[in-house]
């Protein structure tokens, strides 16, 4: 039945949709063309945030390195990864995920960013998405993030509380804003969900975002968790924005 079905629907790539060869099951395949624009972090990065630092490929990853940024600049929280870089094809997937009604993509990138995540896990971590204001989600409807966290949590086996945090007030897009304004713009715009305080109380959280650029939305998020008396705090993106070589 799974080759009659590959005969009739062949593989294609989950980025552009051209075929992929191999006949290999499940989603998360890219053509020839797309996996060498995919840039996956799997070498040196930075420990707080996750941004590809610069590696010669004989060193070992050293868990304690942090980038420029988080060495000058407040993280509310522990350690940080993402799974690749918010560019070229990772770009692609991530806008067709939130933007294109491509809820599909969920799965794949989801067991990517699961791998990814595997060494934050820690016992009795409760995984959560970075949530949507509700005028958004009804547009929209669905929380991107909420796909991914609900699958990453899965794969741990660790408990998804994807209504842990509630947007208290509409913000507008972060795009096209200086890193000041992005922090003031979602300054107490997030809270912990009243229904949920006595499961956070002294729980690991790992928060879960499509893209991470500033750090300012996760950096709001992350303090309402620790006001709220949650244990530590870590995060896991999608996609890192990274400044132009």
């Amino acid at each position: 039945m799974k080759g009659a079905l590959r005969l009739l629907y062949p593989p294609q790539c989950m980025a552009c949709g051209a075929p992929v060869a191999g006949g290999a099951e499940g989603p998360g395949q890219l053509c020839p063309a797309c996996f060498p624009d995919t840039r996956f972090i799997t070498g040196t990065a930075c420990a707080r945030c996750g941004v590809p630092l610069p590696d010669d490929g004989t060193s070992l990853p050293d868990p304690t390195l942090t980038c420029d940024d988080c060495m000058v600049m407040a993280r509310p929280w522990g350690q940080g990864r993402a799974a690749m870089v918010y560019a070229g094809t990772g770009r692609r997937l991530v806008l067709a995920l939130k933007h294109g009604d491509r809820p599909d993509l969920a799965p794949a990138l989801a067991g990517w960013l699961a791998r990814t995540a595997a060494p934050l896990m820690q016992p009795d971590t409760i995984v959560a998405p970075v949530p949507l204001h509700l005028r958004r989600l009804l547009k929209r409807r669905y929380n991107q993030a909420a796909l991914i966290s609900g699958r990453v949590a899965r794969a741990h086996g660790a408990l998804h509380l994807p209504d842990l945090l509630i947007r208290r007030r509409h913000t507008p897009g972060q795009d096209h804003r200086g890193v000041g304004d992005r922090f003031a713009n979602v300054a107490g715009a997030l809270g912990v969900n009243p229904r949920r305080m006595a499961a956070l109380a002294g729980r690991p959280v790992l928060l879960v975002d499509d893209v991470m650029a500033s750090g300012a939305t996760l950096s709001a998020a992350a303090d309402a968790l620790l006001a709220a008396g949650s244990g530590p705090v870590s995060v896991a993106v999608l996609a890192r924005a990274v400044k132009d070589d």
